[in-house]
């Protein structure tokens, strides 16, 4: 190529497109003005930091900072500690008269900084904050922008951890409301006031997922503050989580209900079977104590009775019910038995003691010697034996007597009326097997109007917190 083409063509370029060049004198002269505006208005004899602004439309009043949120995620809610974890962006937006410029007829929107120390802020602070930390990946999450008319809005992204007191009363039926509480800590209401900015104060971000909760509205209000230093101004955010139930009905009420429903198999195997029942009754017990110790090893040691206690409370005390029924049940066993060997002692006894009156005469005296003869065990079958064993044709006057007073009774007493439930308890001859049968329908029935006034007691109770 020709050397000297290329000024020839830059020259001719120059020339075709003198607008570009003229564009971008134009964006060096603007961003020169921007510098120049930031220097009168920030300059060191020209604005201090240090001094409050004036009030709304440049009175003497108190300034005016309205503030809002935007709640970008919600980490953790944790019972144990009472507190959660909760990113946002948090912005603020108040008049200063001494921040006005010249916006060169509409070409300068706004003024941006990134070093808050070079204007007045506000001494705002979280007044429920555990931990807090701002966010420098990869430059620092926060701006300044200062509008012509004086209007500064701050913006910065931080994460905090914070208090949250909870009543569990009905845990796991719960519904927990967590405060976020703003503050000004040096500067009374006769200097600062803080406001909700108008219209829709608190954004969250769409598709909040908690773990165990679900957010389910929140609330905006005041809180302002007396010490005897003065009033400050205050904002809270109220955060009302419901908690999610289906992780404690999988977990917990279901393991349990399982747990008492496999006690009561002891109902149904055989009273001489100890091992098998003794061995299920104690796996059960100590199981559902492990499984009491392990709900709270998760929960906060708090003075009163929570709603997950009076189930865990009543499903032990079925278990403990069924191992002390095997309890009675193997006594009654042991008592029927020694009832069924003096039975059949008596019956040897009485066997071995009996006379066949047509092989043996009796004379007159026979009865009563055969009556001092008996053993001491029957003292009222003597007397029988012996009236007995008297000539038949001979009757005494105090047996007539006697026997009208018989037919006297049997024209009044009137035939027992039967029960159903003893007629069927009768089926069954030993007291072992009855209490067996009674347990198999009072604890499951007992356990089910349980159920019935457990979870109608709570879940009205829970309706009427939400309300």
């Amino acid at each position: 190529m020709w050397p000297g083409a290329l000024p020839l063509i830059a020259l001719l370029a120059l020339l075709l497109h003198p607008a570009r060049c003229g564009q971008q004198n134009s964006k060096m002269n603007f961003r020169e003005k921007e510098k120049q505006v930031l220097d009168n208005i920030l300059g060191p004899g020209s604005y201090d930091a240090r001094i409050r602004p004036s009030g709304e439309n440049g009175t003497d009043g108190p300034a005016v900072v309205r503030v809002n949120i935007f709640v970008r995620s919600i980490s953790k809610i944790d019972d144990v500690t009472m507190e959660y974890s909760v990113q946002l962006t948090f912005r603020e937006q108040w008049v200063d008269e001494r921040l006005r410029f010249n916006d060169f007829g509409g070409k300068l929107k706004y003024l941006t900084l990134t070093d808050a120390s070079r204007v007045w802020m506000p001494d705002l602070f979280f007044a429920n904050e555990k931990e807090g930390h701002f966010h420098n990946i990869i430059m620092p999450n926060v701006y300044i922008r200062i509008f012509p008319d004086g209007s500064v809005l701050y913006s910065i992204r931080i994460s905090l951890t914070l208090s949250c007191p909870m009543n569990l009363k009905l845990y796991p039926l719960d519904r927990q409301i967590c405060s976020l509480r703003m503050a000004s800590y040096g500067w009374t209401t006769a200097d600062l006031v803080f406001l909700w900015k108008e219209g829709d104060p608190v954004q969250v971000v769409k598709n909040l997922h908690l773990p165990r909760f679900t957010l389910e509205k929140f609330l905006t209000d005041y809180c302002n503050s007396k010490t005897n230093t003065g009033e400050y101004s205050c904002l809270k955010v109220d955060l009302l989580f419901k908690r999610e139930f289906s992780y404690y009905l999988i977990q917990i009420y279901i393991p349990c209900c399982m747990l008492v429903i496999v006690s009561w198999v002891s109902f149904w195997l055989d009273q001489s079977a100890v091992p098998a029942r003794v061995s299920l009754g104690v796996t059960t017990l100590l199981t559902m104590a492990t499984q009491t110790s392990g709900i709270n090893a998760s929960l906060p040691p708090v003075s009163y009775t929570k709603a997950i206690d009076v189930w865990t409370g009543v499903c032990l005390t079925f278990v403990f019910g069924a191992l002390l029924e095997f309890a009675l049940v193997n006594y009654a066993s042991r008592s029927d038995i020694h009832r069924e060997n003096m039975k059949k002692k008596y019956q040897e006894m009485e066997h071995s003691t009996s006379v066949d009156p047509a092989s043996e005469p009796f004379e007159p005296d026979a009865a009563a010697n055969f009556a001092m003869n008996l053993p001491p065990l029957a003292p009222d079958w003597k007397s029988k034996a012996a009236h007995f064993f008297q000539k038949p044709l001979v009757r005494q006057a105090e047996d007539s007597m006697s026997m009208e007073k018989m037919r006297q009774c049997e024209i009044h007493t009137q035939p027992p009326k039967k029960n159903c439930c003893r007629s069927w308890l009768s089926k069954f001859p030993t007291r072992s097997k009855r209490i067996d049968v009674i347990a198999r329908i009072i604890f499951p029935l007992v356990f089910a109007l349980f159920n019935l006034a457990y979870w109608s007691t709570y879940l009205f109770r829970e309706e009427a917190d939400g309300e």
